[in-house]
């Protein structure tokens, strides 16, 4: 579940993983964008979109939105845990600092300096140099592959992006869909290629090891690629398939 198609990411992650699990998609791309409600909002908004995945009975359930997690994870499995596995996602700052900095994060500008983003730097950056990006206006323009929109977004962001930093954080599951361009603004001509940290990986295998399932690559590919669209039926968006996650999915499974 994600308010948009950032959740391609973790689908396809998971479908890497386990090309033979059945996906259903849950989002509710009308009520974008989720970073600048309330957090009473955006509990109710996941809410909504969980329930309507949850009546599918899933194995689990991964909240692949930065928002939501900060948020509506506990509501999220007050209501649906112990039978539903509830897995948030987390920005991958640990991973990013292990490599000795200096670190950016790119997150919308509801995440960028929240106490919730403040305390994982604290948590797993140690000492090594962070700096915070916000993001205006990136995760809209990647929801509706408005590809003009995204190079100036993404442009915007790289110029208050230190010069020096070794990694960038992908602190928004729709930033990973276009996590090579970004990695083209921020690249410095004659330095090391700079690494980016998303989310949906780790994600993915977590959902996994918390239903008991092992990582089975070679497995048959499912038949069943289920989308709901604010709780209704539908079929992936069309901008869904500019991105080669959402083609791979499309790809693989038949969209209903």
């Amino acid at each position: 579940m994600d308010s948009g198609i950032g959740l391609l990411a973790a689908a396809t992650a998971v479908r890497r993983l386990r090309p033979d699990a059945d996906l259903v998609l849950s989002s509710d791309p009308a009520s974008m964008p989720w970073g600048p409600r309330t957090p009473q909002d955006v509990t109710g908004l996941a809410l909504a979109v969980a329930r309507a995945a949850a009546a599918h009975r899933p194995d689990a359930l991964i909240v692949a939105c930065n928002t939501a997690s900060v948020h509506a994870l506990p509501a999220l499995r007050a209501e649906l845990e112990p039978t539903l596995p509830v897995i948030g996602t987390v920005p991958a700052i640990k991973p990013a600092a292990a490599g000795g900095g200096p670190v950016a994060i790119w997150a919308t500008p509801a995440t960028t300096g929240s106490p919730y983003q403040r305390g994982l730097i604290r948590d797993f950056a140690g000492s090594v140099a962070v700096t915070e990006v916000p993001c205006p206006g990136l995760a809209d323009a990647v929801q509706n592959a408005d590809m003009a929109a995204i190079d100036r977004t993404v442009a915007a962001a790289a110029a208050l992006t230190p010069p020096d930093v070794r990694a960038v954080v992908l602190g928004c599951t729709h930033y990973e869909l276009v996590a090579e361009r970004i990695r083209a603004a921020v690249q410095q001509p004659g330095r090391p290629p700079v690494a980016l940290h998303g989310s949906a990986g780790a994600v993915a295998a977590q959902a996994l090891r918390r239903i008991g399932a092992e990582p089975a690559p070679s497995a048959e590919p499912a038949t069943s690629l289920t989308v709901l669209l604010g709780g209704h039926d539908a079929q992936l968006p069309e901008a869904a398939l500019t991105y080669a996650e959402g083609l791979l999915l499309s790809a693989v499974s038949p969209a209903r």
